[in-house]
């Protein structure tokens, strides 16, 4: 007997919820605030918006379906299933926190808050949740889905990493990243560099940090769209001396190529979408490889 469909509700905890656990009371929190020169109003109608939303989505579970919750910090620590389909309720932000747990399962975001988030991957409505579900699961995920495209981290100790905009490698702290880099499939040779770090994004993550590097650069190549399996990657504040070259700061990588980081520090990390809580640690003469992932984000159009 096959399980019936589970609806997987992300959220996280308010800024309003986060005063509280703080300050301990409204009031204190309100006084808080206004030393600050703020308001705690605005706080509290986010908040509550956010809480409609999330009842709402989950009252719109169809009444046969399992349903779970999971906050963003647990997100590392709960089992995802086959027969998953995942609400992400909240910020745009929130999709990709999620997508690095997932393995093909359909992702509904909802806006609980229009107007305040870009809406670039949360792009439903709450009140529309109830018939995104269904179709999500009558279809199976095969209509009305982009697949973006993500990228993926592996060690030669066979740790791994996946991200939806970016995988940033390089030092923990503002100390230099000592390594070797080379790019497999483009033919050409390895080259000692001395950076803060070199950054490898998607077409999703090209409205954000990766692409203040490309506006840096004079001739940068073509950023990728969202769904296209190519990333691009650039090196950061790349530094020449007599051991280390900047010849191959920028590039793009498409599916079967990667990017080769042999580590020459005593340590780096390798992390995802900005959470450096979950990161890969690196020592020296470990190599990172850095390309395409099979796995991408299904994301409920």
């Amino acid at each position: 007997m096959s399980l019936a469909p589970r609806a997987v509700l992300v959220h996280r905890v308010t800024e309003y919820e986060e005063l509280l656990a703080r300050h301990g009371t409204h009031g204190q929190a309100a006084f808080f605030l206004s030393s600050r020169g703020r308001g705690i109003e605005d706080v509290r109608l986010r908040h509550e918006r956010n809480r409609r939303g999330l009842a709402e989505v989950a009252a719109a579970v169809p009444l046969s379906w399992r349903q779970a919750r999971v906050e963003r910090a647990d997100l590392d620590r709960f089992l995802f299933g086959p027969e998953d389909v995942v609400v992400v309720v909240g910020q745009d932000g929130l999709v990709a926190n999620a997508a690095k747990y997932l393995d093909g399962q359909p992702v509904v975001g909802v806006d609980t808050d229009p107007g305040r988030n870009p809406g670039v991957l949360v792009r439903h409505r709450a009140a529309d949740a109830g018939a995104l579900l269904r179709s999500a699961v009558a279809s199976a995920g095969r209509t009305g889905v982009d697949e973006l495209t993500m990228a993926e981290a592996v060690t030669d100790d066979a740790q791994r990493l996946l991200a939806l905009n970016e995988i940033y490698l390089g030092p923990p702290s503002h100390q230099t990243a000592r390594y070797t880099l080379a790019v497999e499939g483009a033919g050409s040779a390895p080259e000692p560099q001395a950076s803060s770090g070199v950054l490898v994004g998607t077409g999703t993550g090209a409205t954000g940090w990766l692409r203040s590097l490309w506006h840096e650069r004079a001739a940068p190549p073509a950023l990728p769209a969202p769904t296209a399996r190519r990333l691009a990657w650039f090196v950061r504040e790349a530094w020449p001396s007599p051991t280390t070259g900047t010849t191959r700061v920028e590039g793009v990588l498409t599916e079967g190529e990667s990017l080769h980081l042999t580590v020459e520090s005593d340590r780096l990390v390798a992390f995802g979408d900005g959470m450096e809580s979950d990161a890969l640690e690196l020592t020296w003469g470990q190599t990172v490889h850095v390309g395409v992932s099979k796995t991408a984000l299904r994301l409920v159009g």
